[in-house]
């Protein structure tokens, strides 16, 4: 019975000596070795490039705080120098300066000013021109000192320039004259009480 069942339904069974002759244990294949020197030359390499980008920067960065250190030495001395220069303008601008020019070109103070009334064609004021002789020293001595003018000299003429103020000698010079003397130490306040 037994060999009419295998006979019916299933093939027979090889032997077992074939399939161990067909299967076989196959050799693990040894991995590439990579070469250790490459890595440790890259590894010595990249630590370098490192190393010296690290430098560079930093070389870098100190010469530009020495450039910032200097430009900023220069940029104060171009404000002071500018100060300077203002200060000089502002001297050359004012009205001690200008009137002591005016003077050494021959200018003198303007009289009182002259009106023509057109409905009767009167003339109003004085209508002389304004004569040569004037109250007011400017060329010789400041009333009011002025440290920025002292010792410029006038535009007409180089080897003049004024003075630093007044003195007593041009006061009691001044009292003569029909204007009142220059007030050399303030302002006359009343007493009160």
């Amino acid at each position: 019975m037994s060999a009419d069942l295998l006979a019916v339904g299933s093939p027979a069974p090889a032997p077992e000596r074939e399939w161990t002759a067909r299967l076989r244990a196959v050799e693990t294949p040894q991995p590439a070795r990579r070469p250790r020197l490459l890595y440790g030359l890259v590894a010595v390499a990249v630590a370098i490039l490192i190393g010296a980008t690290q430098m560079g920067l930093s070389v870098l960065t100190t010469q530009t705080s020495y450039d910032i250190a200097t430009l900023t030495q220069e940029h104060r001395a171009l404000d002071w120098q500018q100060q300077i220069l203002e200060d000089q303008v502002a001297g050359l601008s004012s009205p001690q300066y200008l009137a002591a020019n005016a003077s050494a070109l021959g200018m003198v103070v303007g009289q009182p000013p002259s009106y023509l009334r057109l409905s009767d064609r009167a003339i109003i004021g004085d209508s002389a021109g304004a004569t040569g002789v004037t109250s007011i020293d400017a060329l010789t001595k400041a009333a009011v000192p002025n440290a920025l003018i002292g010792g410029v000299p006038l535009v007409t003429d180089p080897a003049s320039s004024l003075s630093s103020g007044a003195t007593v000698e041009t006061v009691a010079l001044a009292a003569d004259s029909p204007t009142p003397p220059a007030i050399a130490d303030g302002l006359p306040t009343p007493d009160t009480h």
